[in-house]
């Protein structure tokens, strides 16, 4: 019976799951682009990581407009690729010390949409395929 009800839909899976990884990660880098580079770069120093007044800008940035990219399904494995790479560098220097809960658990779930993301393509409503 949901198979009947659901399965017109199917194709708009990918379309949703790109809204939604991609608000997140706009969300983010918002609030560091926007509202305190310099209290980011902080944060990385704090935790280590190397020139954190380049680091910054640049983690910001693929966060913000990956997420742009994520939404307008314009090259979704490409920002899916970059977004990969922070959210691994993120769990490697930050999220892994605090634990799972309130840690890495929204680290492997916006993982798990990216590599979906990565190995399906945009889906519907893309503007720019799957480069």
């Amino acid at each position: 019976m949901l198979e009947k009800i659901f399965s017109p839909y199917r194709d708009y899976s990918l379309f949703v799951l790109r809204l939604f990884v991609g608000a997140v990660f706009i969300t983010h880098g918002a609030l560091k682009l926007f509202g305190g580079l310099k209290g980011f770069a902080g944060f990385l120093q704090q935790h280590g990581v190397p020139l954190p007044d380049l680091m910054a800008p640049l983690v910001a940035a693929v966060e913000f407009l990956g997420g742009v990219a994520l939404i307008l399904g314009l090259g979704t494995r490409t920002a899916a690729i970059l977004l990969t790479a922070v959210m691994i560098v993120a769990m490697a220097t930050v999220t892994l010390q605090a634990g799972f809960a309130g840690g890495y658990d929204i680290n492997l779930a916006l993982l798990g949409g990216l590599l979906a993301l990565l190995l399906a393509g945009p889906g519907k409503i893309a503007h720019g395929g799957d480069l």
